[in-house]
């Protein structure tokens, strides 16, 4: 029996990837250049600086690496971490668990302050964790916790992290682009993110800024970096200065990012900023007029991932297949002990739009009333 085909394009209002505007995606289509092309090298240079302006940061070590959100997570451990040291992460979610896992994948002796799901981090626990820890080398937390919609506020984890001489890691997959993250301000020594969330282009590349500070960490290092394809000297030097050859980029990728960024600063990051704000309280307006609670504790919540409670005997996946089906929307299910009971709805780059989120409560509305 023959089926309907599916609505295109979607409206991604998922956890991610979110939709790429059209000017992102002609960049994407142009004739690829070399990665060697003195073109490419002038975009790459306007890139670095365009990133260091949604960073919030003058690093000069900010580029965007080959892979996805998970790479910049790998190489930022891979590059600070060496076999023995402690680590402190803080975990209220699933991507703060996967973050303690690759560190002691590296060797680390992993110290995790856990956090109830839906609520961020609480400074006191990471204090005294902190203290009780030892000689710390590295803090680090999800600035925007994707499994939960939660926003964890950085100042008082920097704080600890600086009392105690530790370099400080964040996680702004879900947040940069979409949330300030003032890396400089908040005393961050390495930060990552992804290309496909709030930057609004494709999958496939990972922005990354490192403070001097950790530069000099990783310099000083007593054993050579385990991952090759990640060895941060050997990106910088394609990067920077006679850019020596390390692997073929994804040229493309890197124009389309570029195109990206044009339109972030060409929007001003606190247009931006405002924009998502005010996306996200239409949607969790709407759903609340639906008797839809919210899942994140309030005043903690992201503007970029809006997370839901899914009343009580609806099927989650019955739901979310009826909405990609007849509308072409997708949003997302709960992770690890979330599934089957939040939808986490995505507000991010191009799919924060007004007339999306109406799309999206309407089609929700059908599908649970019709």
């Amino acid at each position: 029996m023959s089926t309907l085909p599916l609505p295109f394009p979607r409206i991604l209002l998922g956890p991610g990837p979110s939709s790429v505007p059209p000017r992102v995606l002609e960049a994407l289509g142009r004739a690829p250049l070399g990665y060697l092309d003195p073109e490419l090298f002038e975009a790459l240079t306007e890139l670095q600086a365009n990133l260091r302006t949604v960073f919030g940061t003058t690093n000069d070590f900010t580029l965007a690496l080959t892979g996805t959100g998970m790479a910049g997570m790998e190489s930022c451990l891979a590059n600070l971490i060496e076999p023995g040291d402690e680590v402190l992460i803080g975990v209220h979610g699933f991507f703060g668990g996967r973050m303690a896992e690759i560190a002691g994948r590296y060797g680390a002796k992993v110290h995790r302050v856990e956090a109830e799901w839906g609520q961020p981090l609480d400074p006191v626990k990471v204090q005294e964790a902190a203290s009780a820890a030892g000689k710390l080398k590295l803090v680090g937390c999800v600035h925007a916790e994707t499994s939960t919609g939660v926003l964890q506020p950085l100042g008082p984890i920097s704080e600890i992290a600086k009392a105690h001489d530790a370099l400080f890691l964040v996680d702004a997959v879900t947040s940069l682009g979409g949330h300030p993250v003032e890396v400089d301000e908040h005393g961050v020594d390495a930060c990552y993110s992804a290309s496909q969330k709030c930057m609004g282009c494709p999958p496939g590349l990972a922005p990354i800024t490192v403070s001097e500070r950790a530069l000099d960490v990783v310099a000083a290092r007593k054993s050579t970096v385990t991952s090759w394809y990640y060895d941060w000297k050997l990106i910088g030097n394609y990067w920077h200065g006679d850019h020596m050859y390390h692997h073929t980029v994804p040229v493309n990728l890197l124009v389309a990012l570029q195109e990206s960024l044009r339109m972030i600063v060409e929007e001003t990051p606190a247009a931006r900023y405002e924009r998502h704000r005010e996306v996200s309280e239409q949607l969790m307006s709407g759903l609340a007029k639906m008797g839809i609670r919210p899942f994140a504790q309030e005043g903690y919540r992201l503007n970029t991932l809006n997370s839901a409670w899914i009343p009580d005997g609806v099927d989650d996946i019955a739901v979310r297949k009826a909405l990609l089906t007849q509308y072409g929307l997708e949003i997302g299910g709960g992770l690890g002990a979330l599934k089957g009971k939040v939808w986490r709805i995505g507000t991010m780059g191009e799919s924060a739009q007004v007339r999306h989120v109406a799309l999206l409560l309407a089609a929700l509305w059908g599908t649970l009333h019709g």
